[in-house]
């Protein structure tokens, strides 16, 4: 298997919503494992995502959990999950679908640099970074 990099999301016990919206979104195969199936008892964390991951008919991969016990959530904000290509059709349905419920923080449309380009943050608190390359002459 080769060396891959994919985003890890961490939910304040929203990770099994926001992953049957992502599948929503991308297709694919999801699979969510809980902390009880693991082991735990803990009343309220039994039924928490201890792992989820997302594999797309595109190659993204996309994994999540609910934060573990002991451990803080804090949303962040330095970090952007970023879609780009040049498949048009298939980028504006992922924002479409991304911002409906969302935010729009950039409307997706021609940036200076010649592509379009959007910025949307899901309903989760996610931000997302969608750029669709132009053909260049």
């Amino acid at each position: 298997m080769q060396t891959r990099l994919n985003p890890y999301l961490n939910f304040p016990g929203t990770a099994r919503a926001a992953m049957e919206f992502y599948h929503r979104v991308f297709g694919g195969e999801l699979t969510m494992n809980t902390f009880g199936e693991f082991g735990s008892t803990e009343p309220g964390l039994t039924d928490q995502i201890m792992h989820a991951r997302l594999e797309s008919p595109n190659g993204f991969t996309l994994m999540a959990s609910d934060t573990a016990p002991g451990m803080n959530h804090v949303p962040g904000t330095n970090i952007a999950i970023s879609l780009s290509g040049d498949n048009a059709d298939e980028l504006r349905g992922y924002w479409a679908q991304l911002s409906e419920s969302g935010s729009v923080t950039v409307p997706l449309e021609k940036q200076m640099w010649g592509d379009e380009y959007g910025q949307c943050v899901d309903p989760y608190g996610i931000d997302w970074m969608v750029n669709i390359t132009q053909p260049r002459t």
